[in-house]
């Protein structure tokens, strides 16, 4: 099969499948008159690879995965070994988003009138004072500790909601 049947098969481009095959997720193809031709295994290879990449394993796993994989051998340990690593980071993932949109949803509701205000209001917090005293590695480590920060009440006191009426003198 040439390349770009293979690429039109598999929904990609010409240049994903070469890609593949230099990073060592396909076997080099033998070459009739200076072209590719894959078997039609690699149709399964490169779906396959798709699928992994889509799901998001990075390519290094995908290429782990595929090490030494005969064409009758099971599977079914290999997902095994590679989802148990994979679950952890998504679950890390998971917690990451979460502490994210809790940080988010508090931020919908402020009303602060300048940023030196929403600082000065955040800094009551004992809890965001010692997020300011250490610099953040990350910013997991920033959501991480952002998780924990309490709003304080006159965060979102009513003079907060509106700007200031402007005094009119006759």
């Amino acid at each position: 099969m040439k390349i770009g049947d293979l690429a039109r098969l598999a929904s990609l481009n010409p240049s994903a499948i070469r890609y593949y095959e230099k990073r060592g997720l396909l076997a080099p193809p033998h070459r009739t008159g200076g072209q590719r031709r894959y078997p039609t295994d690699a149709l399964d290879r490169v779906l396959l690879i798709r699928f992994a990449s889509d799901m998001g394993f990075t390519l290094a796993e995908i290429k782990l995965f595929l090490r030494g994989l005969r064409d009758n051998a099971p599977v079914g340990p290999r997902w095994r070994k590679l989802a148990h690593r994979k679950l952890s980071e998504v679950d890390a993932a998971i917690q990451r988003s979460l502490r994210l949109k809790s940080l988010l949803e508090h931020l919908l509701h402020c009303r602060c009138a300048s940023l030196q205000l929403c600082v000065q209001r955040l800094s009551l917090s004992p809890n965001l004072r010692g997020l300011q005293s250490r610099k953040p590695g990350s910013w997991d480590d920033l959501f991480a500790r952002a998780s924990t920060v309490e709003i304080p009440a006159d965060f979102l006191a009513y003079r907060d909601r509106r700007p200031p009426k402007k005094r009119r003198f006759l």
